[in-house]
């Protein structure tokens, strides 16, 4: 089933966590509208690099999350936020081109320079660009 023209609720949904672990991974009628915001966002960002997007982490039930280590407030639990890369184009050079423009989000991370999260939001977007290395904490900005 296609959420929007380019992603599907498989790919959004997709854990191999999960299946190893016998987890339920069908998000909630609520996580399930968001997640049409979410693609809908996604959409923009794949527009932007003209290049197809690859989702690694997408909505994540709450035994899914805490089987990965996700916080207990992740964005991903509730359908509002998925984990990305970007055909040939580097992660830090996904996040800087998201940051400057004009999509809106809630949340842009980039993360070990390996891959970009982005978190949307049914209220006001807050913009926060934060970079998270390994053996340290989040870093404000992609730099």
């Amino acid at each position: 089933m296609f959420i929007t023209p380019h992603f599907t609720l498989a790919e959004m949904t997709a854990s191999s966590t999960a299946a190893l672990a016998g987890l339920d991974n069908t998000p909630p009628p609520a996580a399930l509208a968001n997640l049409g915001l979410l693609c809908g966002v996604l959409e923009h960002v794949r527009s932007l690099l003209q290049v197809p997007l690859t989702i690694t982490s997408g909505f994540r039930s709450q035994a899914l999350n805490q089987k990965v280590g996700g916080t207990p407030q992740s964005a991903h639990v509730l359908g509002l936020a998925a984990d990305f890369t970007a055909l040939n184009i580097p992660a830090r050079q996904v996040a800087i081109r998201i940051r400057d423009s004009d999509i809106m989000f809630d949340q842009l991370i980039l993360e070990f320079d390996s891959w970009v999260h982005l978190a949307v939001s049914t209220e006001q977007p807050r913009r926060q660009v934060l970079t998270i290395q390994r053996g340290g904490g989040y870093l404000p900005g992609v730099h």
